[in-house]
């Protein structure tokens, strides 16, 4: 058993995050496998990573089927837990972050049903062959085919198109951060796509637009204006680049920790999209980031 967790436990945390959205969520799913797994006698496993992950992606589809009905009630825009690396050579953050799909596909893969997401992380995340992939979910080569289809067209991603979304470079989000760090409203909009869409989660339990805000006017002033808040209620609001998901993103906070994550989607140098997480369940990993509370 330990050495089937030394083995797959990375493919299998990447596997249920992906599916879920949450990391919390996998690492539970992980553990409820695990523990089932541990009386079923090695001899009658015969192909031990197939079962793993069969078992992985059911449990995560019955996750998926009570989410979808909270998500119904949930307050405002949800968006996915973001991944923050721990910085423990040992943990299973520093093993999988740099194999992730992007966050903004893990916004995407909420458009699909359990089903189609599954066919899409196993086939096109995972790098499964379908008939690999038919068997892990019960359906056919040719159905999952279809599935897969289905899944490009509802997230707007072409026949032949690469699933990697163009994200933000390091050197991209230092100068965005140096505007807003000046109060630069004019360099803040230079930056950002005419187009673009603000999307924030506060869950209902904290301050967040309840709706998409669209327009770069829009989007910079209320950058802007909940920073300048965020100064004057909290005090020593700072804000620094963090990796999320792989790829550079924004925190920001004061003396009393991070309240903020902001991951942003650039297309031709402009930012054409901002995820901003600020409902706390999902920041429990940056709790702890020990850059805020330092002059």
């Amino acid at each position: 058993m330990e050495q089937w967790y030394g083995k797959y436990n990375r493919l299998l945390f990447k596997l249920a995050y992906q599916l879920t959205g949450s990391a919390s969520d996998a690492e539970d799913v992980l553990q409820d496998v695990f523990l089932k797994i541990y009386d079923v006698p090695p001899e009658q496993v015969e192909h031990p990573k197939a079962y793993l992950c069969k078992m992985v992606t059911n449990r995560c589809k019955d996750l998926q089927k009570s989410a979808m009905k909270k998500r119904e009630i949930y307050y405002g825009e949800w968006l996915p837990e973001p991944f923050l690396s721990s910085g423990d050579e040992q943990s299973i953050e520093q093993v999988v972050k740099d194999d992730l799909l992007s966050y903004a596909m893990l916004v995407l893969l909420e458009r699909l049903s359990p089903s189609e997401r599954a066919v899409f992380v196993l086939r096109e995340a995972l790098g499964f062959e379908y008939h690999e992939v038919g068997e892990l979910i019960d359906k056919s080569e040719q159905n999952c085919r279809k599935l897969l289809s289905r899944a490009r067209t509802k997230m707007g991603i072409a026949p032949d198109e690469p699933i990697h979304s163009e994200e933000a470079s390091h050197k991209w989000v230092a100068n965005f951060m140096g505007a807003l760090k000046k109060g630069d409203l004019n360099q803040i909009k230079s930056m950002l796509a005419q187009d673009v869409v603000l999307v924030s989660d506060g869950g209902g339990k904290v301050t967040a637009s309840y709706l998409p805000v669209e327009t770069r006017e829009l989007v910079a002033q209320l950058l802007l204006g909940r920073l300048r808040q965020a100064s004057m209620v909290k005090g020593n609001a700072r804000i620094e680049i963090v990796q999320v998901n792989g790829v550079p993103a924004l925190i920001f906070g004061s003396a009393e920790g991070v309240h903020s994550v902001a991951m942003i989607h650039v297309e031709g140098g402009k930012a054409q999209k901002l995820h901003v997480v600020r409902n706390p369940d999902k920041l429990q990993r940056f709790r702890a980031f020990p850059v805020f509370g330092v002059s």
